[in-house]
């Protein structure tokens, strides 16, 4: 009975936006004055998107998406991932509440570029799925997700798409009263999580801005609506004969070593003189969390329960000087960063240290509009190193540089907007590992250093268009072509990876990860429906994958990286809509609903598929209190990969409060908000640990937030 009424009421809320219920008063919206709750959020038509080339959402052709920070207040967990999760297209790797990446249409890790204002996180988050992102959501003044013709900007390796923090560490504008700045408290009862973030930003005489900031979140072991294991892994345990096996079907209630903390500081100092913007910071990150444990049910195993303790110290640069003529600017951004994290044994012993050493920079030609043509051509060079000391040696040291010359160009003529992009690299992958280089004669085996390297040139591109229908309603369709170099991992791997208890053999012959897709979107940003939604389809002729073999090595299954002809398709939309007003109430409703499906040619359904999803809301607003009740229901995966478990489908229940009692530049918004309000046990099927570690029960968030 409980699953048909969360189902009816998802119906009710998706199908809302389409139903003029209030029609009548929707015809007079100047009846209804807006007030601070409604003020309080940016008009996403009129976001502008730091894509190289800064212009409206609307006008980028492909899918974007831009977080304010009022959102971020409202949906802020300690990883990026989580953060992101209910986006359309969007879900995460939920390897426990720290190490939780975004997962965009399906594709993640290598696929998936996560970056901060432009540059790589240059950490090593993307080579093993326990490894946090080293950006901490809290920092961020709103992030962009993008897919499409832009993401060539930031990358080949993009061809999931850019996940783009923004913050304001190097200053962008000089506070209108000389001081500016934002604090967050909030609290969450699902982890007694605590957080605190705070930045300020003060002029020093009339161009120079300086910046501070400091964000701090501890958390305890989450806890769950229902049992640790799944049902399949519990009825195994019950039918262990160890009594401690059996045991392992009574976890219920708490995620056990899901625990862990963050802390962030950070200073900037800019030059600001129009559009003339100089600047530099420098930041510190640490994070010190448990990742989930993955419970054998063979008593002669004992399963690890790490801890990883990971820091970054990172010096970044940006400097946007206007130009003339044809060209209106040109702009630098550059980083580096040294990261460092050990993964700590039961037993407090340090079992493996990983170290990375890298920078990035990124040098942008921006064209002035001349007659409805305009683009952005530029530069971009990469280089990090990784080492691996200690007992999960699965990497060579190794050395990865590449270079990329690339350019986005659009063209306006009448009700069309044509866009196209090209990029070029030289990428070179070094490693040295050891070998057996010959047999002595008293049997011994000498050992010594192998140098191995691999070079790529990568070609992408990309090209479509989008035409004004009128009414705020763009239709576009774009094609592309992709190539990606593989990876580190994918080439060199040899060895236990403790996150996935499994050991990784990777193949130094693999050869470039080659895809064509197309697109069509539909864009709407006027009156009072908005929608905006996405049909994607990818054809890979070599996609890189990782398979289990019947192998065992070091005690573990032995998985080995493949290449094959693969196919992606999908949809994402995304809509909301103004009812009007009844009871001195502004309505309003939104939907989201996406799909991914994938299939490897000659081996199954690609791993971790999101199923289904569909998210329905109905939004409320009365002067400076605004409200929001929502619906997520998550279909059951079970089109699933050789030796991968299917996933349940579920549907929570979410409830949000908002209330604005300051309006003007003294902005204060303090929020209540209700999350899996009936405690239900999910498992996301894109989780390595969806047998082990179920997502959060019932969570009742907090949220303060000032800003001046």
């Amino acid at each position: 009975m409980k699953i048909l009424l969360s189902r009816g009421l998802l119906l009710g809320a998706a199908f809302a936006p389409a139903v003029p219920a209030f029609a009548q008063e929707a015809e007079a919206p100047a009846s209804a004055p807006i007030g601070a709750a409604e003020a309080a959020h940016p008009d996403r038509d009129s976001a502008i998107v730091v894509t190289g080339v800064r212009r409206s959402a609307h006008d980028v052709l492909g899918s974007v998406v831009v977080v304010d920070k009022e959102e971020l207040a409202r949906n802020i967990k300690p990883s990026i991932g989580d953060t992101l999760a209910k986006l359309p297209g969007v879900t995460a790797s939920s390897f426990g509440p720290t190490a939780s990446r975004p997962i965009l249409r399906g594709l993640s890790g290598e696929r998936v570029r996560v970056l901060t204002d432009g540059i790589g996180s240059l950490d090593l988050s993307a080579s093993d799925p326990d490894h946090a992102v080293s950006i901490n959501p809290l920092t961020a003044d709103r992030i962009e997700v993008l897919r499409g013709p832009a993401s060539l900007l930031f990358g080949s390796s993009a061809i999931g798409g850019v996940v783009n923090v923004i913050d304001s560490r190097i200053p962008r504008t000089v506070p209108a009263e000389g001081v500016g700045g934002d604090l967050m408290l909030a609290f969450g009862s699902a982890a007694n999580d605590r957080s605190a973030n705070a930045q300020v930003n003060a002029a020093l005489g009339s161009n120079f801005v300086a910046h501070i900031d400091g964000a701090y979140s501890k958390y305890d072991d989450l806890r769950i609506g229902g049992h640790v294991l799944s049902k399949a892994l519990r009825d195994q345990a019950e039918a262990s004969a160890d009594p401690k096996v059996r045991a392992l079907a009574d976890l219920k209630g708490k995620l056990p070593n899901s625990a862990g903390r963050l802390a962030d500081v950070a200073g900037g100092l800019a030059y600001i003189d129009g559009a003339l913007n100089v600047g530099v910071s420098l930041a510190h990150h640490e994070a010190k969390y448990d990742v989930p444990v993955r419970y054998s049910l063979d008593p002669a195993i004992k399963p690890e329960v790490p801890t990883i303790d990971a820091n970054q110290n990172r010096a970044d640069v940006r400097a946007e000087l206007p130009l003339g003529g044809a060209f209106r600017a040109i702009n630098f951004r550059g980083g580096i960063a040294k990261y460092h994290h050990n993964e700590i044994e039961e037993d407090g012993e340090i079992g493996s240290r990983f170290y990375s050493d890298g920078g990035e920079a990124r040098l942008e030609l921006v064209q002035s509009d001349r007659g409805g043509w305009g683009g952005t051509s530029g530069v971009q060079y990469l280089k990090q190193d990784a080492r691996i000391r200690g007992v999960e040696k699965y990497l060579p040291d190794s050395d990865n540089r590449s270079l990329g010359l690339f350019t986005l160009q659009s063209l306006v003529r009448g009700n069309w907007r044509f866009e196209g992009g090209l990029r070029i690299e030289q990428a070179r992958v070094h490693a040295t590992t050891d070998a057996v280089l010959a047999a002595e004669p008293d049997g011994e085996p000498e050992v010594g250093a192998i140098p191995l390297t691999r070079k790529f040139t990568p070609v992408s591109a990309s090209v479509g268009g989008n035409y004004d229908v009128g009414g705020g309603l763009r239709v576009g369709l774009a094609v592309s072509h992709s190539e990606r170099a593989p990876s580190i991992d994918e080439l060199f791997s040899k060895g236990p990876h403790g996150g996935t208890q499994s050991f990784v053999v990777g193949n130094p012959e693999l050869g470039m990860e080659r895809s064509n897709g197309i697109e069509l979107n539909l864009n709407k940003v006027s009156g009072p429906i908005h929608v905006q939604g996405s049909l994607y389809a990818n054809r890979f002729s070599n996609f890189l994958y990782q398979a289990p073999t019947d192998e065992i090595a070091d005690g573990l299954p032995l998985y080995e990286y493949f290449q094959g002809r693969a196919d992606f398709w999908g949809f994402e939309i995304e809509s909301d809509a103004k009812f009007g007003t009844m009871g001195g109430i502004n309505w309003g409703g939104e939907v989201v609903a996406d799909y991914t499906h994938a299939r490897i040619r000659g081996f199954g359904p690609a791993p971790q598929i999101p199923p289904l999803r569909a998210i329905g809301a109905v939004t409320g607003a009365r002067g400076p209190v605004d409200g929001r009740v929502e619906v997520e229901h998550v279909w059951s995966q079970n089109r699933t990969a050789p030796i991968e478990t299917r996933t349940a489908g579920y549907t929570m229940v979410n409830a949000a409060l908002d209330w604005h009692p300051l309006a003007g530049e003294r902005a204060l918004t303090l929020s209540l908000q209700g999350n899996n309000l009936f405690d239900v046990n999910a498992r996301r099927a894109t989780s390595l640990l969806k047998d082990y570690a179920p997502l959060s029960g019932r969570d009742i968030r907090l949220t303060a937030r000032f800003s001046f």
